[in-house]
């Protein structure tokens, strides 16, 4: 627990704790002041600067109850970024002062993020040099668990990196996919191998020595990865997982249809036919829908939305372009938000899932969740409505709506682990540091 206390004339010894003072970043935490004046109207205040040195911060006002306390997990917000009941709205609301900025954990072993959490009088919408705080605690919000190692990966054709558990294993494996962006992103992998997976964060354009667009999809890439993780004596095997958002929905879709190394796929937010990109494994070549760019929206004030780009799921143009689900060996768990405003993710996991019945298959099933957008993504982070994205000359619209999208991706991330620990047997059972709370 952080406890603070500072001398104040409103408050001689105002009370204010956030505990676990550190803890991985999907993890919630609780929030607490006490010693305020009975309804005194107060403000809490988060702050956070990521690794580009762009700062994110949140507020609520809150009015203590008559015993002079201010429990987050029971008190309603009066106003600021949200309302009512949120324990963890401070941490999900928190905004960048610079505009369209995603915050993304870059250096995912090396260091936390640092949340301050800082109490006011009265309703504080941006403190100045003049508002003393009452209290203060920073917590840490880490994406790697203490002893998960992290090694980069340049073996044949695969490029990436490898998070393992510490201890001795084996551990079950997974490959983590993201989208069109391209590079290597590395946060979902790490919070992954925290939870006893062996993680294989795996770039497939944009990085390194990889070409630079997305012409195709070789399956025999990701073939070449799955292998790759399976020889590592700390994987279990004899298969793996896979996950993948957006157009790393789309190939883990692909993998689990045609990879007989692939147990289990979650596909979050992703078409079920190719776009944009064919797919080439082997004998097997699945053409492309082409992206239909005159069908970019822009708002009024500049803001893109892609959702029309696709096209819709029903044309039959994607029926010669979807990946034959029901081919698939392994079992598929299809995650949509039905606000996202990158793609119909919700009709195409249903045409999906309806093609799976129709040749009698039952490994498919399908998560949806009302006000969720696309960026559907471990818990306990700001959640992400609209970014700029490296392929893109605007920003880009995902969607969602803040509280419905952060219930959902409180839920989607418990069913997403117990779906990989059925399908491929229980994670790895961690032993943390002493004080750490992690698990």
């Amino acid at each position: 627990m952080i406890s603070h206390r500072y001398s104040h004339k409103l408050a001689a010894m105002v009370h204010l704790s956030v505990t676990p003072e550190v803890s991985l970043a999907d993890l919630p935490v609780k929030i607490y002041a006490s010693d305020l004046a009975p309804s005194q109207l107060v403000t809490l205040y988060a702050s956070l600067t990521d690794e580009r040195g762009v700062k994110f911060v949140a507020r609520a006002f809150y009015q203590a109850n008559q015993n002079g306390e201010v429990d987050v997990a029971q008190a309603s917000a009066l106003g600021g970024n949200y309302t009512g009941v949120w324990p963890m709205g401070l941490f999900y609301t928190l905004k960048a002062e610079k505009m369209f900025h995603r915050l993304l954990k870059r250096d995912v072993t090396g260091s936390p993020f640092y949340v301050q959490i800082s109490l006011f009088n009265s309703a504080v919408v941006v403190p100045l040099p003049t508002h003393e705080p009452l209290a203060t605690c920073t917590v840490e919000r880490w994406y790697a668990a203490p002893g998960v190692e992290r090694i980069p990966i340049k073996s044949g054709k695969v490029r990436g990196a490898l998070f393992l558990p510490p201890g001795p294993g084996p551990f079950p494996g997974l490959i983590d996919l993201f989208g069109g962006a391209g590079g290597l992103i590395e946060f979902r992998a790490g919070l992954l191998a925290s939870k006893g997976f062996a993680v294989l964060a795996l770039a497939f354009f944009a990085y390194d020595d990889l070409p630079q667009t997305l012409e195709v999809i070789d399956l025999e890439y990701f073939e070449e990865a799955s292998r790759l993780l399976l020889k590592n004596p700390k994987v279990k095997g004899p298969k793996i997982g896979v996950i993948g958002l957006s157009k790393g929905a789309e190939i883990a879709l692909a993998m689990g249809t045609f990879l007989e190394e692939i147990a289990a796929a979650v596909c979050i937010n992703g078409a079920t036919s190719m776009n944009g990109a064919p797919l080439h494994f082997r004998d097997i070549n699945i053409p492309a829908v082409p992206y239909s760019t005159e069908a970019i929206l822009i708002n009024e004030i500049g803001l893109l939305s892609s959702f029309n780009v696709m096209g819709d799921p029903l044309d039959s143009v994607h029926e010669v372009s979807a990946i034959p689900v029901e081919k698939a060996q392994g079992h598929i768990l299809l995650v949509v938000g039905e606000a996202d405003q990158s793609l119909n993710s919700k009709m195409f996991a249903e045409m999906a899932l309806g093609r799976a019945k129709k040749f009698g298959r039952t490994n498919c099933s399908l998560l949806h969740y009302p006000g969720a957008g696309h960026m559907i993504e471990p818990p306990g982070s700001p959640t992400c409505f609209l970014s700029f994205l490296r392929v893109s000359p605007m920003p880009t619209i995902w969607g969602g709506e803040s509280k419905p999208h952060a219930k959902a991706e409180e839920h989607f991330w418990k069913e997403a682990l117990k779906f990989f620990e059925l399908h491929l047997g229980p994670a790895g059972k961690l032993c943390y540091e002493k004080n750490v709370q992690i698990s």
